[in-house]
């Protein structure tokens, strides 16, 4: 019987796009009990100790030299602490729904961080597939697109999600250049999640609210989740299919995420699509399988 494959492409992509679907609605019982910034920096700073085990575990040098650590803490402090930082203050002035409008808009800044700084070219099919896929999620999400421009805050909070697509795209081009010098990839991300959560208690305590946690089962419970499954296993699967696949392929995950997200939606929060969000899950499905075919031999 053959051994199942960790690293294929399949699993590399559905995993955390699987994962990434189910954290949106499990990061509502973290949000109900500690404000956002205590909830992110917690989320990442169990995250990375459980990435420092597994490092020690499996033997890996986790003590990175000290020239790579200043690259380690500013692709930390974007990736995961100004992107998610960004994406909760966004929610707090837009709809969540135009935050993931925003958020799928990176497979577009991928693929130009890949273009520019690693030579991978942009096919036409890739470019007007991907078009298709953020049009499907506008549609998905259009009455809370159309409902932005009412609030009196909107450019707020459009500010913070591209801001938050911008730091995200950073993060992942620092990383896969970190990648490409040689850095194992656990101690990087276990580094990177640490700097992040770091730098985000440093902000919570300045801010005089302190550094709170949550008291019920069910938010130790979900933060184990998110820092677990939610930000080790999911970030290991995404950077190694950025290694494998380059940034733009990878971001098609984030063409698909609130699809399944809005399915997860369905069975727990009772929500109920539209004729239009159906069109838009169709077209999104469809544009990531167009993108993602082999290309034809000539």
């Amino acid at each position: 019987m053959p051994r199942p494959r960790f690293d294929s492409p399949r699993l590399l992509f559905w995993g955390p796009t699987l994962i990434w679907a189910s954290t949106w609605h499990v990061i509502l019982y973290q949000l109900a009990e500690v404000p956002a910034m205590h909830a992110v920096a917690w989320r990442f700073a169990l995250a990375s100790v459980l990435l420092f085990a597994i490092a020690a575990w499996r033997g890996e040098a986790w003590r990175l030299p000290a020239r790579l650590q200043p690259w380690l803490m500013l692709t930390g402090a974007v990736q995961f602490g100004l992107n998610y930082w960004g994406v909760y203050e966004a929610e707090r002035h837009v709809p969540s729904g135009l935050v993931a409008v925003l958020f799928s808009l990176m497979v577009f800044g991928n693929a130009a961080t890949g273009a520019w700084f690693f030579g991978q070219p942009i096919t036409r099919r890739f470019a007007a597939s991907a078009a298709a896929g953020v049009a499907g999620v506008a549609l998905i999400f259009w009455p809370e697109v159309m409902a932005a421009g009412a609030r009196p805050q909107a450019w707020v909070g459009l500010a913070f999600g591209l801001g938050a697509v911008a730091c995200a795209c950073t993060g992942n081009a620092l990383t896969l250049m970190l990648s490409r010098r040689g850095v194992p990839l656990v101690p990087m991300l276990a580094w990177g999640m640490a700097y992040g959560a770091l730098g985000l208690l440093l902000a919570a305590g300045g801010s005089g609210a302190g550094w709170r946690v949550g008291h019920t089962a069910l938010w130790w419970g979900t933060l184990v989740y998110l820092a677990a499954v939610g930000s080790v296993l999911a970030f290991l699967l995404y950077f190694k299919l950025v290694q494998r696949e380059g940034p733009a392929r990878a971001a098609l995950t984030g063409v698909l995420v609130p699809v399944i997200a809005l399915a997860v939606s369905a069975a727990f929060e009772g929500w109920r699509p539209s004729l239009a969000s159906l069109i838009g899950m169709a077209l999104s499905l469809g544009s990531v399988y167009v993108a993602t075919r082999p290309a034809r031999a000539t």
